[in-house]
């Protein structure tokens, strides 16, 4: 057995024993920090660490005699893979008849059992649900065990580094101007305070930005919000002096990280809290009387979806911005194809450096998904330096990259066919272009969400009778969270359920995967604009953001309608003028012969 195999055995022995100590006969470890975040810092990756699975999303339950872990089909393979010779066992979650870990503990712990947790990383609504399931075996949840703590000797601290403005001329709205706007919510829903536990709301609301987060660019915090005053729990050393200053100026007192629970201990019993119960931790919410506590959504959940024109304008040149990094990366990957193969990961590590020499640019907005041939059909799939596929001039390629820019943050999706293609992956690209075509061309009433377009992106693909396993589209932050709720194109109510508003910037995303073979998407980011208003209804249309070709050697022209032809046309016209005066020479060639007509 590895070394690695027999470090992972040593955590497990040692968290059983603490275990023990404690009378627990489960622990619960998940993927989150202490805000619910997607992506979350070294400090809080223990699933990672005492299983060794690297995947985003993942959730480990260890017994005295059992260590699994849950995760879904975007990373079964992955999982396999990770978990090889390793102690920890896979659930395959969402798969008929496997039941997730509640269930499963439910199942087979013992009559009046005690499971233990970290009520920091837990949101209070999934404690309740964890205690509901289990309630019948009168099982116990206990949320005041952070034994990964006292196991996880090197654990890293959490980090220091500044934080820094994100300036008006980027955002549109000053801090002021959007505390005012949460006030005013806040006196209509009759509360005096709101506490804020999500870092991109926070990071939104004072106009900050950090690097403490891999991806997305924000500062490990909390805030309340009260009527007239505001409060930032940070670290102080983080806080540059001058930045300080204006805090003071502007009512907002920065407290230390920590002091959040002495402070929600010491508000008025009288006067109301605004908390969202989705992210707010188990830990935070035990302060709080029942009598405080209004329950609702984060007010600057919607204020932040909604961008505002300066912010619109800086988000269409982050994205000409990021069509130059991608036509240089492609005329790379060409010329290079010529001589030698490339690595999946030097071509991710390509794109980020063709991404680093554009203005403003701090970082990939995800790990890149390189995905060659079979492992194009590997949804989340992140090249690895030593187990990289090669790339060669023939088959597909998958390429799913972003940018985060102090102007905007990108996500775009193309699959490029590098040699001859058959007439089966012609087809299937086709029907997701179709997809795609729908979904961007698409008119809508005022109210309309995404669970009701999201079967429209399908609807090719299904008159084949395929499909594929994820949503279309999700919300896309300004300069913050790549994935940002609350809106999306998407099969359930959880993330399909929020109308589409002008402003609402959203990924359009549908695909096909062919396991061990090939994978195909198509993604550009689009704005949601005002159409029409009559006296049928407030009509709202799609405007795409995003500016680089669609790769014309893989459509089959017969599976195309006129309408669709003229969509694709328009849209290559539409990249040729936003990109051409940027680019030059062979660049300039490439790309006008890319964007002729079909």
């Amino acid at each position: 057995m590895s070394s690695s195999r027999n470090m992972i055995n040593q955590k497990i022995k040692a968290l059983r024993a603490k275990m023990k100590e404690n009378k627990l006969d489960a622990y619960v470890i998940p993927s989150s920090d202490a805000h619910q975040s997607e992506y979350v810092n070294v400090h809080w990756q223990s699933r990672e660490w005492i299983s060794g699975f690297t995947g985003s999303a993942g959730l480990v339950v260890i017994t005295q005699d059992h260590a699994g872990l849950w995760t879904d089909s975007r990373y079964f393979i992955q999982a396999d893979t990770e978990l090889a010779g390793s102690p920890v066992v896979l659930h395959k979650q969402g798969v008929p008849h496997a039941p997730e870990h509640n269930a499963w503990m439910r199942d087979n712990l013992p009559e009046g059992s005690t499971i233990g947790i970290d009520g920091k990383l837990f949101s209070i609504g999934q404690v309740q649900k964890m205690r509901k399931v289990v309630s019948p075996k009168n099982i116990t949840v206990n949320t005041e065990y952070d034994l990964i703590k006292e196991v996880w000797i090197d654990r890293p601290a959490l980090p220091t580094n500044p934080i820094f403005e994100h300036k008006v001329k980027f955002t549109g709205q000053n801090r002021t101007t959007k505390l005012a706007t949460i006030r005013k919510e806040m006196e209509a829903q009759q509360v005096a305070y709101h506490l804020v536990t999500t870092l991109d709301d926070v990071a939104w609301i004072f106009n900050i930005r950090c690097d403490d987060i891999e991806f997305n660019p924000l500062a490990i915090a909390y805030a309340v919000i009260g009527l007239e005053d505001a409060w930032l729990f940070i670290n102080p050393a983080k806080v540059p002096a001058k930045l300080g200053a204006k805090f003071q100026r502007e009512n907002i007192t920065v407290h230390s990280y920590n002091y959040i629970g002495k402070f929600l201990l010491n508000l008025p019993k009288s006067k109301k809290i605004l908390i969202n119960p989705a992210t707010i931790s188990a830990c935070l919410a035990d302060l709080l009387t029942s009598g405080q506590i209004k329950r609702g959504v984060t007010i600057s959940t919607r204020l932040k979806a909604i961008k505002n024109s300066t912010e619109i304008g800086h988000i269409r040149q982050a994205m000409a911005k990021d069509g130059v990094a991608l036509l240089k990366m492609y005329l790379w990957l060409n010329k290079t194809l010529d001589s030698r193969t490339v690595s999946e990961f030097e071509l991710a590590q390509q794109l980020a450096n063709f991404r680093k020499a554009q203005g403003l640019y701090h970082g990939e907005s995800f790990a890149a998904i390189v995905g060659y041939q079979g492992n194009g059909a590997i949804v989340h799939y992140r090249p690895m330096p030593d187990t990289s596929a090669r790339i060669k001039k023939e088959g597909m390629l998958l390429l799913d990259s972003g940018g985060q820019y102090e102007d905007g943050t990108t996500d775009i999706t193309r699959t490029f066919a590098l040699g001859a293609v058959t007439e089966e992956q012609k087809r299937n690209y086709t029907l997701v272009l179709k997809g795609h075509i729908a979904i961007s061309s698409m008119v809508f009433p005022k109210g309309t969400k995404g669970i009701q377009l999201d079967a429209f992106a399908r609807q090719p693909l299904w008159q084949y009778r395929l499909n594929y396993g994820h949503g279309t589209g999700h919300g896309v932050g300004f300069f913050l969270n790549v994935h940002e709720p609350p809106q999306g194109f998407a099969t359930s109510i959880a993330r399909g359920n929020t109308a589409f508003e002008p402003g609402m910037v959203t990924s359009n995303e549908p695909g096909f995967y062919k396991t061990g073979e090939y994978g195909i998407r198509i993604e550009n980011l689009i704005l949601c604009v005002a159409d029409e208003e009559n006296e049928f209804d407030t009509f709202y249309r799609f405007e795409d953001l995003t500016l680089f070709p669609i790769d014309k050697k893989l459509i089959n022209k017969d599976l195309l309608s006129l309408q669709e032809i003229d969509w694709l046309n328009n849209y290559h016209q539409k990249v040729l003028a936003g990109l051409s005066p940027l680019v030059e020479g062979e660049a300039l060639v490439w790309l006008t012969e890319a964007c002729k007509k079909l």
